[in-house]
């Protein structure tokens, strides 16, 4: 394996992470709708309480266009979705109502992970606001999923030749079926996915490797488990770019899990995720994955267990103080109004054609 991943691109220290998001990420929905639409910016206002985004470290992404969303998807679901035509039995099947403003809302999110990507990529760690619409397949979407921003990433930096082999670590409760299906014959992205196996979707798609939890499995069992597949993984398929998706939604107060992990155990694994991979030389790009609650501010501190774990990560690279406020454990904070949170810099995204490069062995695990 390669050493530690700690210069970013200029050659010095990692001190700040990069964080990725727009205010697009949130778009209106109706009333009572079950999907926490704005958790996102809470979730973005709580990571500036904290200090953790500010106006040196957040990028703002641009929206993915349709060449970059056909390297997944197929030509005829993004021409019915984005101009409105897609069927109402397809449109139950996503969960969410269309509108002009989600297809701006889908496409930027999508724009950031693939910028979350890139920036991993020049600095070994990034995450962003958004991301984990994982159920997303090619020629369809589902589970509140409509366009897949993991496997869009994986294909553009793989046809741009950025990478030759990718680990796709899906830590969301649910099985990233979507995922699965968008890489059945891609020897180059291997697909991991541990998930509580009585949970959505019921008819799961096989991926390389899928583990399969039984309900309310609680900290200390999870993290075993993944300490027992992870590592391997890491030495086996030698991955130049791991995407990790974060899902909080294995937490106990999830409203769609039946997994009893604590926010101490959220934050412990997804610490242990980035320093194993940070550890191995392998560049981490985080997104944030599912998370149900109606208390939009318990959601959010859930949610912002990932950008603090990764800052503690960066703050034990960099030989920071054990002190730094970036660092401190789970906690919970209540968020303020939007309009004092600071501007960010651009960056760009850009979309890239198709490539296949290494070859992956292909395993299945249903053990629980």
């Amino acid at each position: 394996m390669r050493a530690t991943v700690g210069p970013d691109g200029n050659g010095t220290a990692l001190r700040h992470l990069p964080i990725v998001y727009h205010p697009e990420y949130v778009t209106r929905l109706p009333d009572g709708h079950r999907f926490p639409m704005p958790k996102f910016r809470r979730v973005y206002e709580l990571l500036c309480s904290e200090g953790i985004a500010t106006e040196r470290n957040v990028y703002r992404p641009e929206a993915a266009g349709r060449e970059l969303l056909s390297l997944v998807h197929s030509e005829r679901y993004l021409r019915e979705f984005l101009d409105g035509s897609l069927p109402a039995s397809a449109l139950r099947r996503i969960g969410l109502p269309w509108s002009e403003a989600l297809t701006r809302r889908t496409r930027r999110a999508v724009g950031g992970t693939l910028l979350t990507a890139r920036l991993a990529l020049r600095h070994g760690l990034a995450c962003n606001v958004a991301g984990g619409t994982h159920h997303a397949h090619p020629e369809f979407g589902s589970g509140f999923c409509i366009f897949n921003d993991l496997a869009v990433a994986a294909r553009a930096l793989l046809a741009e030749g950025r990478v030759r082999r990718v680990l796709i670590v899906d830590l969301d409760v649910h099985q990233g079926d979507g995922t699965a299906a968008a890489f059945l014959d891609e020897p180059a992205v291997f697909t991991f996915s541990m998930h509580c196996e009585s949970n959505f979707p019921f008819r799961k798609v096989d991926g390389d490797l899928d583990i399969g939890l039984a309900n309310g499995l609680g900290d200390e069992a999870y993290i075993e488990r993944l300490q027992q597949i992870l590592p391997g993984l890491l030495e086996t398929q030698r991955p130049e770019l791991v995407l990790y998706d974060a899902g909080a939604d294995v937490h106990q107060a999830d409203r769609l899990g039946r997994l009893m992990l604590t926010n101490r155990g959220l934050f412990e694994r997804d610490r242990y995720v980035i320093e194993l991979c940070r550890t191995a030389g392998v560049p981490v790009a985080a997104v944030i994955g599912g998370g149900y609650d109606q208390d939009l501010d318990a959601l959010a501190d859930r949610h912002c267990m990932l950008h603090r774990a990764a800052c503690e990560v960066v703050r034990r690279a960099a030989g920071l103080d054990e002190r730094s406020t970036h660092s401190q454990a789970p906690h919970k904070t209540r968020v303020g109004d939007s309009s004092t949170i600071v501007e960010q810099r651009g960056q760009s995204a850009h979309n890239g054609g198709h490539d296949s490069l290494s070859f992956c062995s292909r395993r299945r695990d249903r053990s629980r």
